[in-house]
């Protein structure tokens, strides 16, 4: 179906479900990724899955008279509730937070053939973009919105200013922008895809609260145009002002998404662990504190404190302590082993300080070994990451054509192609020594890259000028002639 009949229907519901039914996969289940990603969702806080427990207590030996309840008739007893322990654990949390720190721990690099003038000028106009709109954090809040939601959406769209500013290298009124659209937010996301699997159309859905009122907005975008509906009392009308054209002839929208919750593997066992850490928790209440067991007619108890103490008792009368064998280890080993295999299944390096305290100074190539699993995981989001950000580059070149039309054909020719490093802790010598060997053992880098990468001098372009200047001035040398006396 041409995506431009769909708003040729004489209802616009008819137009909107048409729209919600291009997805190709189902809606993504929000309340349980919040629940997941929510320590105090989980099972273990749910007092119907872990109940509290029920005590009888006499009423007048009660320590709490609030927590008694009165069972009635000529039962002179009463019930108490005492709190179970409930260990909750950001398992989810940190694992997602550990994917998109190895993902997006180092820029990402956007690489283009610069060697014509006017490629450089999209170049730099590419760069000032990616850095105005904070492209980093944008880049991490997309991955966990993915990772820990399935998906996620970015708009870029420009604002007109008053004044001209050549800020992106050549004068222009307008400045780009980035929207991020998330389930997380409260967005539902409409991508419409044709029966290629090419996104035709992109929709999306939300509610405003404005005056203590929700109101329930649709809004669609194609390579044409920007719908807005607006859900009122006799259903969705457009709101005033739209369709608005798009410039760029293209979807203004980045979007991404994976099959699965990035947890999904692991989440019944970090049920399981935290079932198991309350579980015992409650034993050491019970157990923690050392309990004496007496046989016979114990006569006299010492003092608390009291040194030398003597406790009499009638002949065959016995105390011990209650100590608890053994179930501690086994206790022990399953937790270890739930962890280990959560850390393990989810790829996700352990790198708190006490597991790393011990490991001292390795090598580069020991490092690498040490991080490979997640550099593994990293690869794999690629299939995701890579189409993802290859789009916004297309995006973004094209309103720098639009932008600056002297610039159009130079954006259509240029490959742009973004590069993901993963996040590695180097051992900068053994990297150096590698490249020096590589290199014949001769300089990597110019004075002026070290000065600017070093980071000490707060204008590097000034400094590597004043000390080009210096070297000169040390290594130059004059010629007088000899004074002859007459």
């Amino acid at each position: 179906m041409d995506i431009k009949e769909l708003f040729l229907y004489e209802n616009i519901g008819d137009t909107i479900a048409e729209l919600k039914g291009g997805r190709d996969v189902e809606l993504p289940d929000v309340e349980k990724a919040q629940k997941a990603l929510d320590p105090d969702k989980h099972d273990v806080n749910n007092p119907m899955l872990r109940k509290d427990k029920v005590i009888k207590v006499d009423n007048g030996g009660s320590d709490d008279p609030q927590k008694v309840v009165d069972l009635g008739g000529d039962n002179a007893a009463g019930t108490r509730i005492e709190k179970v322990a409930r260990i909750r654990l950001a398992l989810q949390e940190l694992i997602i937070s550990r994917a998109v720190s190895f993902l997006f721990g180092n820029e990402v690099a956007y690489n283009a053939d610069t060697s014509d003038k006017q490629n450089e000028a999209v170049m730099f106009a590419f760069d000032k973009i990616i850095k105005d709109v904070k492209c980093n954090s944008i880049n991490r809040k997309v991955a966990r919105s993915i990772l820990g939601f399935k998906e996620c959406a970015e708009l870029w769209y420009p604002i007109e200013k008053k004044k001209s500013s050549s800020k992106y290298g050549f004068p222009t009124k307008f400045k780009l922008k980035c929207a991020i659209f998330s389930p997380a937010s409260g967005d539902t996301l409409y991508p419409y895809f044709d029966e290629m699997g090419d996104m035709i159309a992109f929709s999306r859905e939300y509610t405003r609260k404005r005056n203590s009122k929700e109101t329930k907005y649709f809004e669609t975008y194609t390579d044409e145009q920007h719908w807005l509906w607006r859900l009122g009392s006799e259903g969705y009308v457009v709101v005033e002002g739209y369709p608005k054209e798009i410039s760029i002839g293209k979807i203004p929208i980045v979007f991404g998404r994976q099959d699965f919750f990035e947890t999904k593997n692991v989440d019944s066992l970090i049920d399981r662990l935290e079932k198991l850490l309350s579980n015992f928790a409650d034993t050491n209440d019970y157990h923690a504190s050392p309990k004496i067991f007496t046989t016979g007619q114990i006569n006299g108890w010492s003092k608390k404190g009291e040194a030398g103490a003597v406790i009499e008792g009638e002949e065959g009368a016995t105390m011990s302590y209650v100590s608890w064998q053994n179930a501690p280890e086994s206790v022990k080993l399953e937790i270890e082993t739930l962890l280990k295999m959560t850390y393990t299944i989810s790829q996700t390096p352990d790198i708190s300080f006490e597991s790393v305290k011990g490991i001292g100074a390795l090598s580069g190539v020991a490092l690498k070994l040490l991080f490979m699993d997640a550099h593994l995981k990293v690869q794999d989001k690629r299939i995701v990451f890579d189409e993802y950000l290859q789009r916004r580059a297309n995006i973004i070149k094209s309103y720098i054509g639009v932008f600056n039309t002297k610039l159009e054909g130079a954006c259509d020719d240029i490959d742009i192609e973004p590069e993901i490093t993963p996040y590695m802790l180097t051992n900068e010598i053994d990297e150096l020594n590698y490249w020096l060997t590589a290199n014949g053992n001769k300089p990597v880098i110019s004075q002026q890259e070290a000065i600017k990468k070093a980071k000490i001098s707060n204008n590097p372009q000034d400094t590597y000028e004043k000390i080009q200047s210096e070297y000169s001035l040390a290594n130059s040398f004059s010629i007088s002639e000899p004074v002859i006396d007459a």
